[in-house]
């Protein structure tokens, strides 16, 4: 059953979103982020589950066998292809985690045991190379490139990775395993999620450092709604939806129904379904989505129309409706809460 949202989006137009998705989908399965344009792995996956939840299974698998072939030997993907060549050789640990997102959203809307078991071995090699890159205060570098490791740590991909870790115990349990390292390794990274922030690099002007904290499953509930009232007036254009970033008049939809996403996890989904109406402004008519709109001057930018911002409106529409069997994904439905204290011999400075 395709997801609609009443008043907002029909079935059918949502269908139409996932076929524009797939109407620039590779002959290999690769997801570009624009007709033309290059794949990067996340937005891939993104790409996927939501193609899956508008009834494109088999284009959905063709895109997770896509994640199989490009995998690297060390687990890894690089961060971006272009026409399945490598065009940046380097390393994100949260695209090499997020496969594991996507891999247990598509068991939890099939229920196919025989997909998982082929994606299993390439779920756990993703998750152990982004690891790989996980510090001793807990916090996941961002990236890794030939020579050496970028050390910086971001907010919104490790809150990513979380959800991921999440995801890929989860799916562990499906398959009879037991990885109390990955656990170890969530426990500490929300740690550094809730208690120190002062690790990550500060980047307060994007909106995606406001949200993901909450929409990763990471910031304690108790504390998740004061974090999204904090700055709503900061991020959120009445009646156009949300900021990409603070200090500019650009209001974009996938940061928009990540928000309307993160306020569905603390239950504040009629707020939630206010804002995916609200960018549909950016909706085109074959059903595709422009990235964003500079609301100062009316324009529309970049000049582009972006798989992973459909995919996010259809994955909000489900999350919304309550639809498939995946729609409680980002809510955490059916996911180990991970949210332990560590406590013994805390390597983080004292908050």
């Amino acid at each position: 059953m395709t997801p609609a949202l009443v008043g907002v989006l029909t079935a059918a137009q949502v269908r139409q979103t996932a076929d524009s998705i797939a109407s620039v989908q590779h002959a290999s399965g690769a997801v570009p982020w624009s007709d033309g344009g290059h794949t990067d792995p996340w937005d891939h996956v993104q790409a996927a589950m939501a193609l899956a939840v508008a009834g494109r299974v088999d284009d959905a698998e063709r895109a997770y066998a896509w994640s199989l072939r490009t995998q690297r030997a060390d687990g890894s993907w690089a961060i971006r292809y272009r026409d399945d060549a490598v065009e940046d050789p380097h390393t994100d640990s949260n695209f090499c985690a997020y496969l594991a997102t996507g891999v247990w959203h598509h068991w939890t809307l099939t229920g196919d045991r025989a997909f998982v078991d082929v994606m299993w071995s390439a779920v756990a090699r993703g998750v152990d190379a982004a690891l790989a890159l996980q510090r001793l205060d807990g916090a996941v570098a961002w990236a890794s490139a030939p020579g050496g490791v970028l050390p910086e740590a971001l907010v919104t991909g490790n809150a990513s990775i979380h959800l991921s870790l999440r995801c890929a115990l989860a799916l562990a349990d499906v398959v009879g395993e037991s990885r109390p390292d990955w656990e170890l390794a969530a426990g500490r990274l929300r740690h550094a999620l809730d208690d120190h922030a002062d690790l990550f690099e500060p980047k307060p002007t994007h909106a995606m450092d406001w949200y993901y904290p909450v929409l990763g499953g990471s910031l304690p509930r108790e504390r998740a709604e004061a974090h999204l009232d904090a700055r709503w007036d900061e991020f959120v254009v009445d009646g156009l939806g949300a900021r990409c970033v603070s200090t500019n008049p650009w209001v974009t939809g996938a940061e928009t129904c990540e928000l309307a996403l993160a306020l569905d996890v603390v239950g504040r989904t009629d707020e939630a379904r206010a804002l995916v109406a609200d960018v549909q402004h950016l909706r085109e008519d074959d059903g595709s989505y422009w990235t964003g709109l500079v609301f100062s001057d009316g324009k529309r930018w970049p000049a582009e129309r972006t798989t992973w911002t459909a995919a996010t409106v259809v994955l909000a529409a489900d999350a919304l409706s309550r639809t498939t069997p995946a729609h409680g994904l980002f809510r955490g439905v059916d996911l180990p809460a991970c949210d332990w204290k560590v406590t013994d011999a805390c390597p983080c400075p004292t908050p």
